[in-house]
């Protein structure tokens, strides 16, 4: 049963995670639809090739929603907008990563246990930004709020790990 559900998460490309790539790919340079398709089949050495089917579609989602504009030779680049909404995916996933850090330690299963927990929690980040054009004020003040909330946590757990850790060492060097 296990093995099945490694097998079923490890081979699939999460929801959210194309978008979240073009937009990464077209933060480093403008690039066609091609040269996207092109450069995501590099990076994951043939192993996701994605389709004029799957690109361009969300290349129109893009520019519709201001993340993306194209210049007048048929490449994208990124836009203010596009930027700010991958910084707040790029802050999710530091919060993820480094809750995954923690839980990597207790044992292999957890390790693959959290990146289908990663996987998640990118798409749910990708869903939010996609969507904070339609927030209130309100309801963004309480999303920031709460991502700052999460962090301080991290960053408490962090120093109380390290502190546990120095603890650690301190006895063996008495000894």
């Amino acid at each position: 049963m296990i093995s099945e559900w490694l097998q079923r998460i490890s081979g699939a490309v999460p929801k959210g995670f194309s978008r979240y790539y073009v937009l990464s790919l077209l933060n480093e340079r403008p690039m066609t639809g091609k040269e996207i398709m092109e450069e995501a089949a590099r990076r994951s050495n043939n192993l996701w090739k994605p389709s004029p089917g799957l690109v361009y579609p969300l290349l129109g989602k893009l520019l519709q929603e201001g993340l993306i504009e194209e210049d007048d030779y048929g490449r994208y680049r990124i836009t203010g907008k596009g930027k700010a909404v991958l910084a707040d995916v790029n802050v999710i996933q530091g919060i993820v990563r480094k809750q995954l850090d923690v839980m990597m330690h207790f044992s292999t299963l957890s390790m693959f246990i959290a990146k289908d927990i990663l996987e998640r929690i990118t798409s749910l980040g990708s869903m939010l930004a996609a969507n904070i054009d339609k927030m209130t004020q309100q309801e963004r003040e309480r999303y920031r709020e709460f991502l700052l909330a999460q962090l301080r946590k991290l960053d408490e757990g962090d120093a109380k790990r390290r502190e546990q850790e120095n603890r650690g060492k301190e006895s063996i060097d008495v000894e």
